[in-house]
């Protein structure tokens, strides 16, 4: 396995452990500890993709990583109006 190789390991991981942490009820998917580990995830998977490109998974995890920004900023948001 290459570094590269195993950066997009770490992403998936992080990626399982926020969708572990969802479905049981110990994170909120829409709060900011799930965001990060699913754009952290997506990021580092990316990352791997570069080197061995796959378009189906690079728009599958580009729109992950949208989906978490967007979520990101909606949070950044909300702050900002309190």
């Amino acid at each position: 396995m290459t570094p590269v190789d195993a950066l997009g390991v770490v992403g998936v991981l992080l990626i399982l452990i926020a969708y572990a942490g969802a479905t049981s009820g110990r994170l909120d998917a829409r709060h900011a500890p799930a965001l990060l580990l699913n754009l952290a995830g997506a990021l580092l998977i990316l990352v791997s993709l570069y080197v061995d490109f796959n378009l189906s998974a690079v728009l599958m995890e580009g729109a992950w990583a949208l989906v978490a920004v967007v979520g990101l900023g909606r949070l950044a948001f909300q702050r900002l109006k309190r």
